[in-house]
């Protein structure tokens, strides 16, 4: 898993003395220290890397799935909170409740060039998205539709009635 020299996991320094200890002194032996145990040492320390290694790798997996999930569920709570604000629109307490909730937006699934599909980065929530520039846009009264008993065709003819008048050009 490891090469000798950019994924070991053993210090080019260390790669040396053991190199040492396995050529000029590979005959020499201290108290608790020779070729040997050095190079016993040296095999735990990559073995333990290893393993290093695929735990990463488990955990990035498991960070995947977690992510997928969050995501789905991301999804299944805007459904539920756009389905709650339907069905709360008569009751003024609860549409308030449910208004306060501010779930993140959910990311879009975006087609790979492998076949596979991922997931972009959800949208910034309201708190953290950047505020907006510029003038905010005009808020416009609501209006019923038509005016209490009045008709669509009253409410037409009203319009044309009190509609300013435009200059037309002259018939040639």
């Amino acid at each position: 898993m490891f090469d000798a020299n950019e994924n070991d996991p053993i210090s080019p320094a260390m790669r040396a003395l053991l190199e040492v200890f396995s050529t000029e002194l590979s005959e020499v032996k201290f108290p608790d220290v020779d070729a040997e145990v050095l190079e016993e040492a040296a095999s735990r320390v990559r073995a333990q890397a290893e393993a290093v290694a695929k735990a990463q790798a488990a955990l990035e997996a498991a960070r995947q799935v977690l992510a997928e999930g969050q995501e789905a569920l991301v999804q299944k709570g805007q459904r539920a909170l756009a389905y709650a604000r339907v069905f709360a629109e008569e009751d003024a307490e609860l549409s308030t409740r449910l208004e306060a909730i501010p779930l993140p937006r959910a990311g879009r699934k975006v087609a790979r060039a492998d076949g596979g599909v991922t997931a972009e980065a959800p949208a910034q929530s309201d708190e953290s998205a950047p505020k907006r520039r510029g003038r905010p846009p005009k808020s416009r009264p609501s209006a019923p539709l038509f005016a209490e008993g009045g008709s669509p065709e009253a409410v037409a003819i009203e319009s044309v009635e009190t509609a300013p008048v435009a200059a037309r050009p002259a018939a040639a």
